[in-house]
């Protein structure tokens, strides 16, 4: 859960005047969810947010999905998927439902305008690359590793290092996207046990109000479609904000692994939990340790959820023929588990060097036309002696 911070300058007291120095009053937004009863920022503008001149519809969203054919394991080479352009008009949607979209993207250019989602948190993975987060709550560097989790509202752009390539993967969801309660006791702090802890969250590090004049464009995804506001002042003209929601970045290379004696379910690795959906951590660690223990996975079914795991780097132990960046899907009703040879294989080994992240739904999902351009037709029988 994301803790007390503040960036700027803000009034001694919520709600009450706060003017600059030639007198004029500072505008107070509050940005929050759940009503009035979840987490909450109070920002301060020079200017009311509210000022927009014009109004158009961008664009449309449609994603195209596939034919439903048989029911198979699904193996998804997004190396291939090349895209260009910048952090949203790279993005590729690869699979859907009505909780989650998940997509790649290999932004090339920075964003002239910033964006926001209507319906839910957005979590980027930094699979390569380097760059600026900017938002209204201040500037944030990414870095290879990262998971961004942008609440939902948060107005946002992306400038990547142009001396770096960029690769992402995108979790959009209808909802939001939080640490799993069980991390957190009851006054929302990280427990003593928790894979992660509040010194790992990355918040903006620095704010500084822009005040200019001009056309600045702001994108809105909400409703099926991308509405495009102008404003003559800066949209990033805040002076100072306080409080519990903003975006922030956290590093797969600080999650913490949990290992046993014997092999450890897929929960362990849970990093984030959201509705329909949770996301999971697959980090270098050491293996079981007891006398007998078989290190690679148990064959399993999953019985409620289909099964999206994203290879980051390494050699994955319980799989064969996959590369970086490659995509798996194991839909629900189907048992899957190690490739021939990796069960019995893995027995005597001490540790894996293996990064991944994984998303598993509890509601199927439907792959898109982009994803089967991409998919590995030979991998259903890839567990064939």
């Amino acid at each position: 859960m994301t803790y007390y911070y503040r960036l700027g300058t803000i009034p001694h007291k919520r709600h009450t005047q706060f003017r600059a120095s030639n007198g004029s009053l500072y505008h107070e937004e509050l940005m929050g969810i759940r009503g009035f009863t979840g987490i909450q920022s109070l920002l301060y503008h020079l200017y009311p947010p509210t000022q927009v001149y014009k109004v158009f519809l961008e664009q449309t969203i449609a994603l195209e999905f596939e034919e439903v054919g048989a029911l198979r394991h699904r193996h998804f080479r997004t190396q291939k998927a090349l895209s260009e352009g910048d952090a949203i008009s790279s993005r590729i949607p690869l699979m859907a439902n009505g909780e989650v979209c998940i997509s790649v993207a290999q932004p090339t250019e920075p964003m002239s305008y910033w964006y926001r989602f209507a319906h839910g948190d957005e979590v980027i993975f930094i699979h390569e690359g380097s760059g600026l987060l900017e938002s209204q709550y201040g500037e944030l560097h990414y870095h290879p590793g990262d998971y961004l989790v942008i609440p939902t509202g948060v107005m946002w752009r992306i400038l990547p290092d142009s001396s770096t390539a960029q690769r992402m993967l995108v979790i959009e969801a209808q909802g939001h996207i939080e640490p799993p309660a069980r991390y957190l006791n009851r006054y929302g702090q990280f427990l003593e046990h928790a894979p992660y802890s509040e010194r790992d969250l990355r918040p903006p590090e620095t704010l500084a109000p822009h005040d200019e004049m001009g056309e600045f464009e702001v994108r809105v995804k909400a409703r099926d479609r991308i509405t495009t506001y102008l404003y003559h002042h800066h949209p990033l003209d805040v002076t100072g904000w306080d409080g519990y929601l903003y975006p922030y970045a956290f590093n797969i290379a600080d999650f913490e692994p949990v290992t046993g004696r014997i092999h450890q379910p897929p929960p362990v690795h849970q990093t984030f939990e959201a509705p329909g959906f949770v996301i999971c951590s697959f980090v270098p660690r050491l293996f079981d340790y007891h006398p007998l223990a078989i290190p690679a996975p148990y064959n399993h079914s999953n019985v409620d959820s289909d099964e999206v795991l994203y290879y980051v780097e390494g050699n994955f132990m319980s799989r064969k023929g996959i590369e970086r960046s490659s995509m798996t899907v194991h839909p629900n009703g189907i048992p899957h588990g190690p490739h021939p040879g990796m069960y019995e294989g893995s027995i005597g080994k001490e540790r894996t060097d293996e990064l991944a992240v994984m998303i598993d739904t509890f509601r199927p999902l439907k792959l898109t036309r982009q994803a089967v351009e991409l998919e590995d037709m030979q991998y259903p029988y890839s567990w064939a002696a």
